[in-house]
């Protein structure tokens, strides 16, 4: 079984889909992304590793329950990403202005 269908099962067992909804869900994508910048500001390995991967169970629901596939939207949004010109500043890419 491959590990999404495992997320979703094991999301299933538990009432998520049943209880939850999308807004919920996204809710606690950012909640976990809030973990994983203190994890990388303390340099905790460990925590990130952690923090990564509850960002992505959350993302896989919330794919779920908008009835996405999550490989799709991250093409997507390569497709985008590819072709955006743009330079580094302080360490971050900067996207050029069309």
């Amino acid at each position: 079984m491959e590990l999404d269908e495992k997320v979703i099962k094991w999301a299933n067992d538990r009432g998520i889909f049943e209880s939850s909804d999308p807004k919920s869900q996204c809710l606690k994508t950012m909640s976990e992304a809030g973990e994983l910048a203190d994890a990388v500001n303390k340099n905790n390995l460990d925590e990130i590793v952690d923090a990564i991967g509850d960002i992505e169970v959350t993302l896989i629901l919330l794919s779920k329950m908008y009835r996405l596939d999550r490989h799709e939207c991250l093409k997507s949004a390569y497709d985008v990403i590819s072709k955006r010109k743009g330079k580094m500043e302080n360490g971050v890419f900067v996207k050029k202005d069309k």
